[in-house]
């Protein structure tokens, strides 16, 4: 098994939601445009074909009004499981795996890059690592108003 440790983020972490309303608001352009992102990004949604061969286009759009565009390909897209995809620029490979738990669902999130250098020069560049700390509180506080709004 390769070892990863050195070109790889991960995060873990369990959202107080159910695993349908996850998948929901990662597959739907309409949810994910207002969630993606760290703290201040906005974005539009150009494409997103989410199935195996796919393609998500868009653009996030920094608070400082900087245009960040994105292109990715799906490479495996399973409903309620997994969601893994190709970003380029630098290149990586996501893969976002979902574990259902009554009201709450587990998600395990791990981009790969190609290097320890590109990761390293991404962390110091973008500050990464804490640009997906703040992805996934986005998440949990746009999945925790969905909820609120169905109470």
């Amino acid at each position: 098994m390769e070892n990863n440790d050195t070109r790889e983020l991960l995060i873990t972490r369990t959202l107080n939601a159910p695993i349908e309303l996850v998948w929901e608001v990662w597959s739907n352009p309409e949810h994910i445009a207002k969630w993606w992102g760290p703290t201040g990004f906005t974005n539009t949604i150009t494409k997103m074909d989410m199935v195996a061969g796919g393609e998500w286009v868009l653009t996030m759009h920094g608070p400082d009004g900087t245009n960040y565009p994105g292109k990715h390909f799906f490479k495996e897209v399973i409903e309620f499981k997994r969601i893994c995809y190709e970003h380029f620029h630098p290149h990586f490979v996501a893969t976002i795996d979902f574990e259902a738990d009554g009201d709450q669902t587990h998600l395990t999130w791990h981009m790969v890059f190609d290097t320890t250098e590109i990761l390293q020069a991404v962390i110091k560049a973008h500050n990464a690592a804490e640009g997906l700390k703040q992805n996934i509180e986005k998440l949990s506080a746009y999945l925790a108003n969905k909820m609120n709004n169905h109470a």
